[in-house]
């Protein structure tokens, strides 16, 4: 398989920080495999999905140390739309997504395929995909300053998926989603590793969608990983609720209750 994303030793410090938010960070992810994330609050999750799209440090500021990799490139090396074509990042929050300048949620999915310098054919093909493979596209012609939060959480992964990368880094895809949503992205994502070959990072809360979605789930806590390996076991691991992690309802239901 190729070998879409690797991190080698990386820590990595905001700007004018003493503390690392990750330190000693070691993980490959390869085509068509979904590696999840899971973790407490502040512990490194979102800063690993920047880390991993080349934005950190080039936008972000700060001190990287260790090896990204991006297929056979480092992230320090590659201009940014490089770097949009290789990974693309999902933002947790929509509205750090969107533009705030286009008419129509069509125009918005849009902007980044546009800013690659494609074809308008190829442009159109590729927003009517995105579109149709989250079941949005009645949303077309919206003006996206009307769309709900998770309607705006859908667009933005919309505009994602039409740059086509090799790799999807997605910070809490479904925060914005009620569980018929949630389904909807895990089976879109789903579909997109396994006919698409897309590798996938993403940093999620909702244990029950990475435990049918997930090949392998790293556990971050305090930017160091504590556990990491195959999806089913690291979700079924008792260690999970003390790092602040709930695990997925079919597991909570089998694990022990504490005496008290």
């Amino acid at each position: 398989m190729t070998l879409v994303l690797r991190l080698e030793g990386v820590r990595y410090a905001y700007p004018g920080s003493r503390s690392v938010a990750l330190d000693g960070i070691d993980l490959e992810l390869e085509a068509g495999r979904v590696l999840g994330i899971v973790g407490p609050n502040d512990a490194g999750k979102s800063t690993l999905c920047l880390v991993a799209s080349g934005l950190a440090p080039r936008f972000v500021g700060g001190r990287l140390e260790g090896s990204v990799r991006l297929g056979d490139r480092e992230t320090r090396d590659l201009e940014s739309y490089e770097a949009a074509q290789r990974c693309g990042l999902l933002f947790q929050n929509p509205e750090t997504q969107l533009s705030g300048t286009a008419p129509t949620v069509f125009e918005e999915v849009a902007i980044g395929a546009r800013n690659l310098g494609l074809a308008v054919a190829e442009v159109l093909r590729r927003v009517d995909w995105a579109l149709g493979t989250l079941r949005i596209a009645d949303l077309a012609a919206r003006d996206p300053a009307r769309l709900s939060g998770g309607q705006a959480q859908l667009v933005a992964l919309a505009s994602v998926l039409a740059l086509e990368p090799a790799l999807l880094a997605l910070d809490e895809p479904t925060n914005e989603l009620d569980p018929e949503g949630t389904r909807l992205v895990g089976d879109a994502l789903a579909r997109l590793s396994r006919e698409r070959g897309t590798a996938i990072l993403v940093a999620e809360h909702k244990t029950g969608l990475l435990r049918g979605l997930a090949d392998e789930v790293v556990l971050l806590d305090e930017g160091h990983v504590v556990i990491a390996g195959p999806g089913s076991k690291v979700l079924g691991d008792p260690a999970l609720p003390a790092h602040g992690v709930a695990p997925p309802p079919a597991v909570e239901r089998r694990l022990p209750v504490a005496a008290g």
